[in-house]
């Protein structure tokens, strides 16, 4: 929990710093998926089926 929650704070500032936003319009969701779920639950449809919207792409493939 207590990365999750500095994770969540360097999110909140970078978010706040780059578009200028205040905190009140800041939310930040953390959703634990295991790894044996990651394929279907993740990769496939979030990386794969919307990759052209991707900015930052991950370094592997499944």
């Amino acid at each position: 929990e207590q990365q999750k929650r500095r994770l969540t704070e360097a999110i909140v500032k970078d978010v706040m710093n780059v578009l200028n936003y205040g905190d009140e319009s800041v939310s930040v969701a953390i959703e634990e998926v295991t790894a044996r779920d990651w394929a279907e639950k993740v990769y496939k449809p979030d990386i794969v089926e919307t990759s052209a919207q991707l900015y930052k792409k991950p370094g592997y493939t499944m």
